[in-house]
């Protein structure tokens, strides 16, 4: 085999195996973001309370599509057994906020986009290491064009920023990144 090509199949190999290692790599990192970072000998149990609604401005559903996320994210992404209470890790809140307000105008001095936004007070207590305590805020917005009528894109908006807040809450109870 004449030199030439034999470098240049050299370098096909070696190519691949770069490529190969980056795609391995880069799937382990995306791995690592979605996973709990939980010691499963010391922790087993999970308690999390229905947040009560305690805005003034609401969206019947809302409630129980927050709860059934925040429930569904634990059970979907970890191995803690979700129970009534005195749970090794506790999650308990409410919503104390949902609003509307305009967030650009049109060229005709009309509202042209509305964010949505939907916040929710937590507590968290770790029983296996209270150094982890907090209790803090979390807020997720969404904007629709003003075209639209908010009952329109209601649904859509509410299970997004649900899915958004839950997201956030299990990155800061169990995720620890």
């Amino acid at each position: 085999m004449p030199r030439g090509r034999w470098i240049a199949r050299l370098l096909v190999v070696v190519l691949l195996s770069a490529v190969s290692s980056a795609m391995l790599t880069s799937c382990k990192v995306s791995y690592g973001f979605n996973g709990a970072s939980i010691d499963y000998n010391k922790t087993k149990t999970i308690t999390i309370a229905d947040f009560p609604i305690r805005s003034s401005y609401v969206w019947g559903p809302m409630g129980p599509l927050f709860n059934n996320q925040l429930k569904d994210v634990f059970a979907n992404h970890t191995r803690l057994q979700q129970v009534k209470r005195n749970g090794d890790l506790m999650v308990e809140g409410e919503i104390t906020q949902y609003s509307q307000r305009n967030k650009s105008v049109s060229s005709e001095g009309y509202s042209a986009q509305t964010e949505l936004s939907m916040t929710v007070n937590v507590r968290f207590t770790n029983n296996v290491n209270h150094k982890e305590d907090f209790e803090r805020a979390f807020t997720a917005t969404q904007t629709y064009e003003t075209t639209k009528s908010l009952s329109s894109v209601q649904e859509e908006l509410v299970t997004e920023m649900c899915k958004d807040l839950t997201d956030q809450i299990f990155n800061a109870t169990v995720a620890n990144w």
